[in-house]
């Protein structure tokens, strides 16, 4: 019994994620919904900047897979892609330990009902290292498994690539390991009056990137672009995303794993569109009795 309650880690999220969304005026971006929460419960930087196996940031996808059994019970609203919103129900509704854990097992039994095949423990130990959109597709594909699976050089061109795509001009990659952590560099145009060099720093690793390797960079980039940014199939521990945006220093943008593979979606870079249906399980429960 130990060992399902430790793999079900994400269901204690469920009442401060309701409430962090009600502090951002009853939605937020998924992000934002959970800094406001490390806020609310002071978590340490050790939670906030642990990893999965697979290098996705484990408080980030706990909180996805919290939301997600929100959506679920109808507490939050799924229409409406990148942004969490609570619905009427869900505004009105707090959550106990013990009601979250009686509604993470509720809907345990209704999905284990729909897969016939899986047990209520495969299911919950099917949550434990993926995203919550992994599950619903129930596919074995990741981009973030083919971007890690990448050479180092072969990254940094794609990166390239990549920029070129969201409008960066005259991108170059310099190679080599002898630049101060710079792997290339572009102008992004604002307007027809303004343009600026950008550089750029690609990490092809699992793992999080940390405070100092941001501190190297922007040492780096000093007297050579007005903008930086770092590009990782990783995560950024909360230390280093504090050194990216400390005032009165150069601000550096961070691209997480996550980010990076909804940059690819949004220009369909190395990837075929196709329409999927996301189940309603919320509708298709009441013909479970």
């Amino acid at each position: 019994m130990a060992k399902k309650k430790s793999q079900a880690e994400f269901i204690k999220w469920f009442g401060p994620l309701l409430d962090a969304l009600r502090d951002l005026g009853d939605s937020g971006k998924p992000k934002e919904v959970s800094t406001k929460i490390a806020e609310n419960l002071k978590l340490s930087d050790s939670i906030l900047d642990e990893t999965l196996n697979s290098g996705t940031n484990k408080f980030h996808n706990q909180v996805a897979w919290a939301r997600q059994y929100l959506v679920w019970e109808g507490l939050l609203d799924s229409s409406k892609h990148g942004t969490w919103k609570l619905t009427e129900k869900g505004k009105a509704t707090t959550l106990s330990a013990e009601e979250s854990r009686e509604l993470f097992l509720k809907w345990v039994d209704i999905h284990a009902k729909a897969r016939k095949e899986k047990s209520e423990k495969t299911i919950i130990e099917e949550q434990t290292d993926i995203k919550p959109t992994e599950f619903e597709a129930d596919s074995n594909s990741d981009l973030l498994s083919v971007l890690q699976s990448l050479s180092p050089s072969g990254f940094e061109r794609l990166c390239r690539e990549l920029l070129r795509e969201h409008g960066f001009e005259n991108v170059v990659v310099t190679g080599g390991s002898h630049d101060g952590g710079i792997d290339g560099y572009g102008t992004l145009e604002m307007n027809p009056f303004v343009s600026f060099k950008v550089l750029f720093q690609a990490k092809r690793y699992k793992g999080s990137v940390s405070r100092a390797q941001v501190g190297d960079f922007r040492n780096a980039m000093i007297g050579r672009a007005e903008k930086g940014i770092i590009l990782t199939t990783g995560t950024f521990t909360n230390e280093a995303i504090k050194e990216a945006n400390r005032d009165g220093a150069p601000q550096i943008e961070l691209v997480d794993g996550e980010k990076l593979i909804d940059m690819f979606e949004r220009v369909e870079l190395g990837l075929n569109p196709k329409t999927v249906y996301e189940i309603d399980y919320n509708y298709f429960k009441r013909f479970m009795d």
